[in-house]
């Protein structure tokens, strides 16, 4: 049995958790579902069970798509992926599927690097690319921790982007090398460390850390890879294990006794011996007939790079079971043939998993690009000596291989495209809003005085607090506006693609709280942005046909008025074209059914109440009133870092903390430790606890 340490469970009203009949999942429901969402749910439970493959959720921006698809999971009661198609809606969906699953495994697997340089060799310059990167600690024990889950229970939701069909470890090589511990299990202290070592754990007496184990005397202290603030102290007798404790890394505390503990290895990326063995032969076999083949063509140069690289890749794979850029290898591991899709993600699923693919008209066509580009950077590396061929089998999938893996699927977006159209089985419409908003009312304007005409449209909105998005086409427009704004008093902001993620999310934090009143953007005001306070949406320039300006980005874009009561959208445009048409037209269609659900139904349309929060942020804090204020004074500080100085600081603040609890100043470390939290929140996801299995189970 598992179940999950919940931060502060007192706040939770009991009466508000639903279960279903044979669902492990219980949906903390704060509100009953309204609107079109009780249909939309029922539709898509009765497809699923019908066995249908593909079904689309036609949602309107502001319908609660994400309270459908927890609804929906929650009743069939099926492990879920959610894919999202960029790391800000992914942490998101993460921080809402966080608060109405609480007590089960809500998961988040995306790209661990913080910064990734690939390898690659530029012939034209004789310039060759060393591989570099970062990995960020943080999300890399959340992935285990996503695997783990999926290995252990039934009741887990994984929010993933596409980093999910990039190839990981082999499930079934990864599930060989879990070590499971119970009390009274015939087991010597030198065998456990051997199966830690295997494992890739490290033995550390001074430095206690995630993936590391210490030894005194007859206990075996294990800090887990995939756990953040847990690790176990197996205690043995004679060869035997005597008992176990979970406990606190930090402080020591011992928090309870558990009878059974599984240890999962500290990588995606570890392998048995034999395994291991039998690629070496296979890596030897491949590299022969390499150096054969450059030998014939003349290739001398490229033929003693290679082997000079493989050899040495080959002593460490003996010596030490892994070497650097060992994924290259990965298909001799798994024993696959030339040309066959990698494990991946998708592969540590159950069969009867459900996929939901959010904002899917973006995100399939992210998943269509993934494998061309990355093929175009091996064949240079494979040709010119740098790898063996075996390296193009390390890739992501590619979109028809990905087809292949898919479960039953559920496509999620206000605007499918052709492709969920051609493929969605039945689509359940959403647009009706359970707050009665209803679509904005769009008006076209010439576009010739457009500038001047949304200067005036702004200054309207903001003497009522307000807030206002203008889109323009390039740039150097986007620029040129926001001085022309800002030259007439106007406290504007530009969002542009060299902004990061995270100060992307500060900046439409910013935007709702009213420290600025005016975004101008170009691509980036579309998809998943959540802004209540936005009542006016200006397009200029609606009428140049283009993928800016094509139907789906109208609609997309109109639709972020649509959580204001007063929600309006102006086209400049000086002639009406086929997009501008057929977006209107879907808008006017959504518009009539939402009004005379609102008639019908006696709705009065209200605003949306957000709390003002991190996307990313945590959820659930008992001292949310009493730490605002050092939030804000200790994000204050943290503003103006650049990502290298975040990332040295959470390595000093790490350091900092580990050093007071050695010291034995606890509170100190606990201290730290909540500073540490907070800086992790704002640039990595939300803060999350860990899922402890082997509480209570046999």
């Amino acid at each position: 049995m598992s179940e999950t340490l919940i931060e502060s469970p007192e706040e939770l009203d009991e009466s508000k958790f639903v279960t279903f009949e044979g669902s492990p999942f219980q949906l903390y429901q704060p509100y009953l579902p309204a609107g079109d969402q009780p249909e939309a749910i029922s539709t898509l439970v009765e497809g699923i069970e019908d066995g249908l493959s593909f079904q689309t959720l036609l949602g309107v921006t502001g319908s609660g798509k994400t309270f459908t698809m927890a609804n929906v999971i929650a009743r069939l009661g099926r492990p879920a992926i959610v894919f999202a198609p960029n790391k800000t809606l992914a942490a998101q969906l993460y921080a809402e599927f966080r608060e109405f699953f609480p007590r089960n495994a809500v998961e988040y697997f995306v790209s661990y690097y913080d910064y990734y340089q690939p390898e690659a060799y530029v012939p034209q310059r004789d310039l060759f690319i060393e591989k570099d990167s970062s990995i960020n600690d943080h999300i890399e024990q959340m992935r285990l921790s996503a695997t783990k889950s999926l290995l252990e229970r039934r009741d887990v939701v994984i929010v993933a982007t596409v980093s999910a069909i990039y190839g990981i470890g082999n499930p079934s090589e990864y599930h060989k090398m879990i070590l499971t511990l119970r009390t009274g299990d015939k087991l010597g202290q030198r065998d456990i460390i051997a199966r830690l070592i295997a494992m890739q754990y490290t033995r550390n007496e001074a430095d206690f850390s995630r993936g590391t184990f210490r030894v005194r005397g007859d206990t075996i202290d294990i800090f887990p890879a995939e756990h953040a603030e847990m690790a176990v102290r197996v205690e043995l007798f004679d060869d035997e294990v005597e008992a176990m404790h979970l406990f606190d890394p930090l402080t020591g505390r011992v928090r309870n006794k558990i009878p059974r503990f599984t240890v999962y290895p500290s990588s995606h990326y570890v392998t048995p011996r034999d395994t291991v063995m039998r690629a070496v032969e296979a890596i030897k076999l491949e590299l022969r007939e390499r150096l054969e083949f450059f030998h014939e063509q003349g290739k001398l140069v490229e033929a003693q790079r290679l082997e000079q690289r493989t050899r040495f890749d080959l002593e460490m794979l003996q010596e030490l079971g892994f070497c650097k850029g060992i994924e290259n290898y990965s298909r001799h591991f798994s024993g696959a043939m030339p040309g066959e899709p990698p494990p991946t993600l998708v592969d540590y699923l159950p069969p009867d998993a459900l996929m939901l693919l959010d904002e899917s008209h973006v995100l399939i066509g992210q998943l269509n690009g993934m494998y061309n580009g990355d093929r175009a950077r091996k064949e240079n590396l494979v040709d010119y000596g740098f790898r063996l061929p075996c390296a193009l089998d390390n890739r992501p999938l590619k979109f028809n291989e990905f087809e292949r893996k898919m479960r039953q699927a559920v496509f999620v977006s206000a605007t499918p495209a052709d492709y969920e159209k051609s493929k969605a089985g039945q689509v359940a419409e959403q647009l009706v809003r359970p707050t009665g908003l209803v679509d904005p009312e769009i008006e076209v304007r010439p576009a010739r005085s457009q500038v001047d005409d949304v200067l005036s449209e702004i200054n309207a909105r903001v003497s009522v607090h307000e807030r206002v998005l203008v889109t323009t086409l390039t740039k150097r427009m986007a620029e040129q506006l926001t001085e022309f704004l800002a030259d007439h008093g106007v406290k504007v902001r530009y969002l542009h693609s060299d902004i990061d993620t995270v100060e992307r999310v500060e900046i439409i934090r910013d935007l709702r709280l009213g420290t600025f009143d005016v975004l101008v953007g170009i691509n980036l005001l579309r998809e998943g942005l959540d802004i209540p306070e936005v009542s006016l949406v200006a397009i200029l320039d609606a009428d140049k046909e283009g993928f800016l300006r094509a139907e789906r980005s109208l609609i997309q874009t109109i639709g972020r008025a649509a959580r204001n009561v007063n929600g309006k959208a102006i086209l400049y445009a000086d002639n009406m074209t086929d997009s501008m048409k057929r977006a209107i037209d879907e808008t006017e269609r959504r518009r009539a059914k939402q009004i005379a659900h609102n008639e019908k139904m006696g709705i009065t349309p209200r605003g949306v109440e957000k709390r003002i929060k991190d996307i990313i942020d945590g959820v659930y804090n008992a001292d949310e009133a009493r730490a605002e204020l050092k939030e804000a004074q200790a994000r204050a500080k943290f503003e103006d870092m650049s990502e290298k100085q975040i990332a040295k600081e959470i390595k000093r603040l790490e350091k900092q903390m580990m050093d007071h609890a050695k010291n034995l100043e606890f509170e100190k470390a606990a201290q730290t430790r909540d500073q540490l939290a907070l800086l992790r929140q704002r640039v990595f996801g939300a803060n999350v606890g860990d899922h402890v299995s082997g509480i209570g189970g046999k």
